[in-house]
């Protein structure tokens, strides 16, 4: 039997529960949540089914050692007293990153690099050689989080963020992260139940990851490599289990998931990152102008979007957003509309009520998650101002 372990998920806030719930399902154990982290026990096994399975992660953690700090002499005492045989060879390599909340220590790139020297000098003096720092592909990727005087140094078993699920190769100029998507998508309540519309799909992200969550589909599948690929206790016949135990819960999908953008350039990429990530037996993208649109149908349609904020995109905010509205009260009856912006004055001009709000961020923006639903016939008026 392979022993259990804390691991800790991060995650980006407000997600923090739908994480929780993702790992229940997945069969952790003791998950607690924090603020953009989970913590939860398991085994080997189930940190690479993390890995594989989690749509609402950005990384797994698995913490080696905690202590308090006093200096950055202490730190490098602590971490040179460590021992480090058994995660990294003295011919391997390392690359180190440090965040901080701390007064004691104002820059996390120093920290890195003392936690660097106190490994490699350790090496240097114990076995006459030292390991080589590899920033790209490091045979151990360290993680060292100092909270006021609380230090946890952990192994990162991820590697790049798993928002990079491996089927994009192509994104347009304000492309969403494929973690906040699923997120997105999830917190709609999204179940695959009734068709999807994402009206302004830019490079497909949405359109996706709602594929995904409709069949069940791991989304990490695709991954060119894990960090844990690359560590000393690797077993990939373990890893091969986990992963068709996954696909086998995998599910059929009966309805349309359909992308539109005015922007032909952002059609071809979608459907060149939906090939990728094959699933264009499930969903349709189109070059269509969404206030030129209408649903044309009488089935309940989920729409989940992300409306350009006017960050980088040069547009008359107030006109756009009105035009929002204007085309889902009058063209979209029988539509549950769901999208994400920072732009909190922009949202005043949609003139629809929201019948929910959730706070998140979208990197480091502020922003709102804001659902509009528009009824079937004579009662599309009720949420009109």
């Amino acid at each position: 039997m392979e022993e259990n372990f804390k691991m800790v998920a991060k995650t980006l806030f407000g997600f923090e529960e739908l994480l929780s719930k993702e790992l229940t399902q997945l069969g952790a154990q003791e998950i607690k949540s924090g603020v953009r982290n989970v913590s939860f026990v398991g085994d080997k096994g189930f940190m690479y089914k993390a890995n594989l399975g989690l749509r609402t992660a950005i990384k797994i953690l698995k913490p080696i050692h905690t202590f308090t700090v006093s200096s950055e002499k202490d730190l490098y005492d602590k971490i040179y007293k460590m021992d480090w045989s058994p995660y990294l060879k003295p011919t391997g390599s390392l690359a180190i990153d440090a965040t901080i909340h701390s007064d004691l220590f104002s820059h996390s790139l120093f920290i890195a690099q003392k936690t660097k020297d106190a490994i490699v000098d350790k090496f240097r003096d114990t076995m006459g050689q030292r390991p080589n720092v590899d920033l790209k592909f490091p045979d151990v990727k360290i993680n060292v989080h100092i909270d006021r005087r609380q230090c946890t140094i952990s192994l990162d078993s991820s590697g790049d963020s798993l928002h990079k699920r491996g089927y994009k190769t192509a994104t347009n100029i304000a492309p969403i992260n494929e973690v906040l998507a699923a997120g997105l998508i999830m917190l709609s309540g999204w179940d695959g139940q009734s068709d999807f519309m994402d009206p302004m799909c830019g490079s497909g992200t949405m359109l996706i990851e709602a594929a995904m969550i409709a069949c069940n589909i791991p989304p990490n599948l695709m991954r060119k490599e894990f960090a844990f690929e690359r560590w000393q206790d690797w077993d990939v016949e373990l890893f091969e289990k986990i992963e068709e135990s996954l696909l086998s819960k995998t599910r059929d999908f009966h309805h349309r998931i359909i992308g539109y953008d005015k922007a032909p350039s952002a059609v071809y990429k979608a459907i060149d990152n939906v090939k990728n990530a094959q699933l264009d037996d499930f969903i349709t993208v189109k070059h269509e102008d969404f206030f030129k649109t209408q649903k044309g149908y009488e089935e309940k349609l989920h729409m989940v979007f992300n409306p350009p904020y006017g960050e980088r995109l040069n547009i008359d905010m107030e006109a756009f957003y009105k035009n929002i509205g204007d085309t889902l009260k009058q063209n979209y009856p029988g539509t549950d509309a769901w999208f994400i912006t920072s732009n909190l004055d922009a949202l005043k001009h949609v003139g629809l009520r929201p019948s929910r709000k959730i706070q998140l961020f979208n990197a480091k923006l502020e922003s709102r998650l804001v659902k509009y639903v528009m009824y079937e016939g004579s009662k599309k008026g009720k949420y009109m101002k």
